[in-house]
């Protein structure tokens, strides 16, 4: 089992993408769920006790290795993909604000109206509160 970690090792820093389609697939066959990792983890169970502690110092190792590539290689691939869109067009014009929309109850209201229109009502618009003059004095 440790030839075999250490071949999975060894792939793992001789490995080398720009693609993020190859790195993702790089970091499932390794990291997954079905990935390498995992299958050693399952596997350890079956490692005499003499040898479990270099077996799991040697899959942490792995882990960690793994890990740190792949963010390497993310990290690089970010950065070349940042530094492409700092110099864009300056000059472009930005694009169109988006609209927003009427409101549900404002909706409602208006088709409300609309009816009430359409068999005589109409519409008053005042004071929503009346005060004492206009409810009591000026009467």
């Amino acid at each position: 089992m440790l030839s075999e970690i250490n071949k999975i090792i060894n792939q793992v820093k001789s490995f080398e993408s720009k693609d993020p389609k190859d790195i993702e697939a790089f970091r499932l066959k390794i990291l997954g769920k079905k990935g390498h990792i995992a299958d050693f983890f399952s596997k350890f169970k079956n490692v005499k006790n003499s040898e479990k502690k270099i077996v799991g110092q040697q899959i942490n190792l792995l882990k960690t290795l793994s890990q740190e590539k792949i963010n390497q290689l993310k990290k690089i691939d970010f950065n070349k993909n940042k530094s492409k869109a700092e110099f864009e067009d300056l000059t472009k014009p930005g694009s169109a604000l988006k609209l927003g929309s009427r409101h549900p109850i404002s909706i409602i209201r208006d088709r409300i109206i609309d009816i009430f229109s359409k068999i005589g009502f109409n519409i008053s618009e005042g004071p929503e509160i009346e005060d004492d003059w206009h409810n009591f004095t000026a009467l």
